[in-house]
């Protein structure tokens, strides 16, 4: 399985702006989709965007024209760019990478926006 690493989160101001990063352990260039998960206090790990190994994008309504994710198949990373970020967008975020041979999830990076 291929071992993730989160990193970037953080305490941020509402309208603020933080970018998530996620780190393979293996190449990632044959895994179909990567995707990016939160799950706030008392709800359920809902996903937040996914992008699939040919690149394209898929994003939640609440998140859509304010957070961008990518992927570096030479680097092994999974980047997650938040924009104007509110304080519902509060907290913890996962890395997920899943394909026909992998399931695997980070261990979780915490974000907070203050109001």
């Amino acid at each position: 399985q291929v071992q993730l690493v989160e990193s970037g989160g953080g305490l941020v101001q509402a309208g603020g702006s933080l970018r998530l990063s996620c780190a393979a352990s293996a190449n990632i260039l044959g895994i179909y989709l990567m995707s990016w998960y939160r799950q706030a206090p008392g709800k359920q790990r809902e996903p937040v965007a996914t992008i699939t190994s040919g690149g394209s994008t898929n994003y939640a309504d609440s998140v859509k024209g304010r957070f961008t994710i990518s992927r570096d198949n030479h680097k092994n990373t999974l980047d997650l760019q938040m924009n104007s970020l509110k304080p519902e967008d509060t907290g913890i975020y996962y890395c997920n990478a899943f394909s026909r041979t992998v399931s695997s999830w980070g261990q979780g990076t915490q974000v907070t926006v203050s109001s």
